[in-house]
């Protein structure tokens, strides 16, 4: 119900800013405007608008296909309280991925990013954590991916593609919401840990 609610509320959010530029512009990332025109707000409202209707589409999906298993074991772990924990989850994720380029973008007057990647990155790798064998597949791989193994590569590529930066994709959004998701996952439970490693490494 959670992740839902904030797939509706994203989808209306980025199909009227689609729609008007002056909201997209005012919604988007840019660190330029957080320093210098203190629009901290900006932090957090450049994940709920997206440059097309692929980009929202692909980012939501993604989120509803990964956030049953953290919800489901959030509630089981944590009672009512794992819906506050998964919110908590979701708007770190979202703050904390765009941490690196405020302070890289923060004089770039140019720099601009929209898209809720990092903060559903953090989802993904939460996810990882609570469930590390678990299978992903990849729509032009037929075969299963092991979480842990899916999620390792990730993160090497990210890393490597936020360094090359040729393209216009968020990589260094990617990587620390996914380092986010899993710090956030074993703070609010060291077990989740230890749980990780039995699973990869079971006895």
């Amino acid at each position: 119900m959670i992740s839902l609610l904030i797939i509706l509320v994203t989808a209306v959010i980025s199909i009227v800013a689609l729609n008007d530029q002056h909201i997209f512009d005012k919604l988007k990332f840019n660190a330029y405007d957080i320093k210098h025109h203190r629009q901290g707000y900006r932090f957090f409202t450049h994940a709920f608008v997206h440059v097309d209707w692929m980009h929202l589409i692909v980012n939501m999906y993604v989120l509803w296909m990964f956030s049953d298993v953290v919800l489901t074991f959030f509630s089981y772990y944590f009672g009512y309280k794992g819906a506050y924990y998964f919110i908590l989850l979701y708007v770190g994720g979202i703050f904390f991925s765009s941490i690196f380029d405020f302070f890289k973008q923060k004089d770039n007057i140019s720099y601009n990013s929209v898209g809720a990647s990092g903060a559903v990155a953090s989802v993904v790798f939460a996810s990882i954590i609570l469930h590390p064998g678990a299978s992903i597949y990849l729509f032009f791989i037929p075969i299963g991916i092991p979480a842990a193994l899916f999620g390792l590569a990730y993160l090497i590529y990210s890393a490597i593609m936020a360094r090359k930066a040729k393209d216009h994709i968020g990589h260094n959004a990617h990587f620390w919401g996914s380092i986010f998701g899993i710090i956030y996952t074993i703070l609010i439970n060291p077990g989740f840990f230890m749980r990780f490693i039995n699973e990869i490494f079971p006895k």
